[in-house]
């Protein structure tokens, strides 16, 4: 398989896409609208994440609040919720799985055939980490 070198650099670019799957998720600009009216002073901007819901306006203020029930949130975002939080869970799996079979660490040491398939499988989880 590849060496460490290349091993360790594929992991940490897989770790900052997990840090980037865990920012995207709880970032609250998965949907934006402003009204401006006539006035730029009452000009007001909503935002909508998975989570909650912000209004910011112009003189600085922002308010957010929580979702009340799930049971009221579109069928659109309660999938998206569910598949942004299986990325995050399949990616601290991944993390376990792909060190446990990288060839810096002293984990299955014996058998490198084994350790070769088990960082493969991390690899593996990694992508479909992404995919979901």
């Amino acid at each position: 398989m590849a060496n460490a070198g290349v091993q360790l650099l594929g992991f940490i670019l897989a770790l900052i896409g997990c840090f980037g799957v865990i920012a995207a998720t709880i970032m609250v600009q998965w949907k934006a609208s402003a009204y401006v009216g006539d006035n730029i002073i009452t000009a007001q901007a909503m935002y909508e994440g998975l989570w909650q819901t912000c209004a910011s306006q112009s003189t600085g203020q922002v308010q957010c609040k929580v979702y009340d029930s799930l049971l009221q949130l579109p069928g659109n975002v309660q999938g998206t919720r569910g598949l942004m939080v299986s990325s995050i869970v399949l990616c601290f799996i991944s993390i376990l799985v792909a060190v446990m079979g990288m060839k810096c660490t002293t984990v299955m040491s014996d058998s490198p055939e084994l350790k070769d398939k088990v960082a493969l499988s991390g690899g593996i989880i990694f992508i479909l980490a992404g995919e979901s």
